[in-house]
């Protein structure tokens, strides 16, 4: 039995499209990744942030057994607290197999059988998870993640090209992973899907658009989800002041349609304007970026079916 450090096990669920944005995401909150669907830090985030985060184990302790789980829970003391045990194996974890629901159920309640205090299923004062990783058995504090985003897919104001939600998040995420003392923009904000997702998690940021029309969708859609943010109308160009970070979704479709050139100029006005640039695009800019003064320093391909964007992260 190991007492751990500061330690937090992240695991996710994702569409074989998404494994590449996910990553990337993983990139910018743990400046790692991996292949598997779990992931350790000493880096803690809130699950609900990401689109893929299904949970967040805090570890007390890493066992070689059940029992020795047992007997390490039973010395805890009864501070009135109501608790709930889940175990996390509900999916195949790297090399280690999905256990069985009836099976699960057994760890569950061999661990809440010995640990002071009453069990309660329905409004549990703490949650803790345990999950057998390989031939280890982790325990601790239990996050699970809310899927907060699910709520913004419909929109009082909708075009079938903007980003989806889930890449909206993930790239607000990726622009901001920590938020604390981080002034952002999105100066071609569109009806504003990275704008809502940026601000309803905290996340200090701005919106502009050359499209008047757009700049009003974009107010309407943060309104209708009582959040509150600045939206201003214009070029990005002529936008004040200077940000810690920004997300550009470069325009591409028949509502704002640019040319080479006004790509070129959008990227030129954004060195100047921000410090680290996370830019969608359907077609390659690394020329542009690169004569705009930019570091090209990770990138991923984002997909949907047959269509792709290119998520590139600048400093």
């Amino acid at each position: 039995m190991n007492k751990a450090a500061v330690n937090h096990l992240y695991t996710y669920s994702r569409h074989t499209d998404e494994i590449e944005l996910c990553r990337l995401e993983m990139r910018a909150f743990f400046n790692k990744d991996t292949h598997e669907n779990f992931i350790f830090s000493e880096t803690c985030i809130d699950p609900s942030r990401s689109p893929f985060m299904k949970e967040r184990l805090d570890v007390l302790v890493t066992c070689n057994s059940i029992q020795e789980v047992a007997d390490y829970v039973s010395t805890f003391t009864d501070d009135g607290q109501r608790f709930l045990i889940r175990c996390l194996n509900t999916m195949t974890l790297g090399e280690t197999a999905k256990i069985a629901h009836p099976d699960r159920r057994k760890v569950e309640r061999s661990i809440g059988m010995v640990m002071p205090g009453e069990a309660d299923l329905f409004q549990p004062d703490i949650l803790y998870g345990i999950v057998q990783i390989g031939q280890q058995f982790l325990f601790g504090n239990l996050t699970e993640s809310i899927s907060v985003w699910r709520q913004h897919v419909k929109k009082p104001e909708m075009y079938s090209t903007a980003l989806s939600t889930r890449v909206a998040r993930a790239v607000s995420n990726i622009a901001v992973p920590h938020t604390e003392g981080v002034k952002a923009i999105d100066p071609c904000c569109g009806i504003g899907n990275v704008l809502v997702e940026a601000l309803s998690m905290g996340i200090d940021m701005d919106g502009r658009d050359i499209n008047p029309l757009a700049v009003l969708g974009s107010r309407k859609n943060i309104e209708h989800f009582g959040l509150a943010g600045d939206v201003m109308h214009g070029p990005i160009e002529e936008a004040p002041g200077h940000y810690d970070s920004a997300v550009i979704d470069m325009p591409y479709n028949l509502y704002t349609h640019v040319t080479r050139e006004q790509q070129a100029s959008i990227l030129q006005a954004a060195r100047t304007l921000t410090d680290k640039l996370v830019i969608v695009t359907i077609e390659s800019m690394d020329d542009l970026l690169i004569d705009a003064g930019f570091e090209i320093v990770d990138r991923c391909i984002a997909k949907k079916a047959h269509f792709e964007r290119e998520i590139v992260v600048c400093r």
